[in-house]
């Protein structure tokens, strides 16, 4: 097998199960088995869907900040409570708790990078308080 270069903010990466990776071609299926790792260039709102909420129910997600500047934030999860906002910076991430409802903010744009198991993933628009 030969070894060659991939680029990350052209293919997501799958890491299935049993040991063996996949560089596809954007967007991957959301049902298919293992993690998936997916980098990309953010320079607008539309760019990280800043106006939905996102959760994954099956699985943790790891949000990292590769360059730029960008705000985390994780839904209340009772009435009443403010939205909790995690700052990050270029080589720093956080880690969402699974099922946790989140969404992102650019500071600046950024390059950034996602790893979870993306399998009943969801997306709900996001409504002003």
């Amino acid at each position: 097998m030969s070894v060659t270069p991939i680029d990350l903010f052209a293919s997501t990466l799958q890491l299935h199960e049993g040991g063996t990776i996949h560089a596809g071609k954007r967007p991957l299926d959301s049902d298919e088995d293992g993690w998936q790792l997916t980098a990309f260039h953010a320079k607008t709102g539309a760019d990280v869907h800043a106006g939905h909420w996102e959760v994954h129910p099956e699985a943790e997600e790891v949000v990292s900040c590769l360059i730029g500047k960008i705000r985390l934030y994780l839904r209340p999860e009772r009435p009443g409570q403010q939205e909790e906002e995690i700052r990050l910076t270029a080589g720093t991430a956080a880690i969402v708790p699974r099922g946790r409802w989140h969404r992102i903010e650019l500071d600046i744009p950024s390059n950034i990078m996602a790893v979870t198991l993306p399998r009943g993933s969801r997306l709900e628009k996001r409504t002003e308080a």
